[in-house]
């Protein structure tokens, strides 16, 4: 009996102990429920996309009431609240900090305002450094072609090693159209369609990441870039060929090079932006600068995705001259006229 009643004496205690937890869980919750309500009903209208019937103290009380039901859940686990209260505040917090501190555009609703204006609009803010970027890279072409014009020997300065099978200086007529127009009958075409990718990309994105340093070393990469073009075109015009290796360039070339444009512009923007920063803090102007160059390498990238894919396909495959160039500065026109005329701001303003 003794031993009976000492076993019955900690079952008492110990279902006084569960009914004492139980109680006080009770209180816990009846104390905060309301705040826990209201923050719940918030949510779910948020979640079911209804934001704008929230009332305006709705939408002024969900930060304070996500930090009081916050709250609450830490002092659930300090004091080992029942689990099922835990569980549902977990769950209420983790909805809650979704609204208030989560991402508030969706992959498609990002993509949608970035073709929607907001590629366009970065362009056209940065069209002084454009201006530059395009005399720099026209004044490259043409020291190109004058430096090995002058002397032959310079071709194998300015041309990168990849290029440097059949076509050098003093290769026939035949042997420099066959480079022309005997993709089709080449193997490899996407590992060289990846090399130029992956080379010219190389060039835009240090072209825009080196631009920190005053935007200088841009200007030589554009510069050193559009030399080797300049080089190029001199070997195929001593052979009557002009025509025929621009058509050849242009089927992708138009593409690459203005996304090389666009990131030597990015580039100088954002130098220029750290020397002369105006009233404004350094770091505010490069901030700013940053934030709307980058806008622009977003599109560079996809630019030389689509350069790539003209490379590895339309200009290997695609052997008439005309249609090569109808292709080419049919891409042009089209960049050009979403960068200058497509005009649309849904946030309805322009950007500086």
């Amino acid at each position: 009996m003794a031993v009976f009643g000492l076993f019955g004496g900690k079952a008492g205690e110990g279902d006084a102990a569960i009914e004492a937890a139980a109680l006080r869980s009770d209180r816990f919750r009846q104390v905060r429920e309301g705040d826990w309500t209201r923050l719940e009903a918030i949510v779910r209208r948020m979640e079911a996309g209804r934001t704008r019937k929230l009332s305006d103290d709705d939408v002024l009380a969900l930060p304070a009431l996500y930090r009081t039901v916050a709250s609450s859940l830490s002092v659930a686990r300090e004091t080992s609240l029942d689990a099922a209260t835990l569980a549902y505040l977990e769950g209420l917090v983790q909805r809650a900090w979704f609204q208030v501190y989560g991402p508030r555009v969706t992959l498609w609703g990002w993509l949608r305002r970035f073709f929607g204006g907001e590629w366009s609009r970065a362009v056209r803010a940065i069209w002084p450094e454009l201006s530059v970027s395009l005399l720099l890279m026209v004044a490259g072409a043409v020291v190109g072609w004058l430096l090995v014009a002058s002397d032959p020997d310079w071709y194998f300065s300015l041309v990168p090693g990849d290029f440097l099978d059949v076509r050098v200086p003093g290769a026939s007529r035949e042997v420099l159209r066959g480079t022309l127009f005997d993709g089709a009958k080449q193997d490899g075409l996407s590992i060289f369609a990846t090399y130029l990718f992956s080379h010219n990309a190389g060039i835009a994105i240090l072209c825009f990441a080196l631009g920190f340093a005053f935007g200088v070393p841009p200007l030589l990469m554009l510069i050193q870039n559009t030399a080797t073009l300049g080089a190029m075109l001199w070997l195929f015009h001593s052979q009557g060929l002009t025509v025929e290796f621009v058509g050849w360039l242009s089927i992708h070339g138009t593409t690459e090079l203005l996304a090389i444009l666009l990131a030597g512009g990015a580039g100088l923007h954002v130098g220029r932006s750290m020397a002369f920063p105006g009233k404004r803090s350094l770091l505010e102007a490069a901030a700013e600068a940053g934030q709307r160059a980058a806008v622009v390498m977003a599109g560079v990238v996809l630019m030389l995705v689509c350069a790539g894919l003209l490379e590895g396909l339309g200009r290997q495959l695609i052997e008439v001259t005309a249609a090569r160039y109808a292709i080419g500065y049919g891409m042009l026109t089209f960049w050009l006229l979403y960068f200058f005329a497509f005009r649309r701001n849904p946030q309805g303003s322009e950007a500086a």
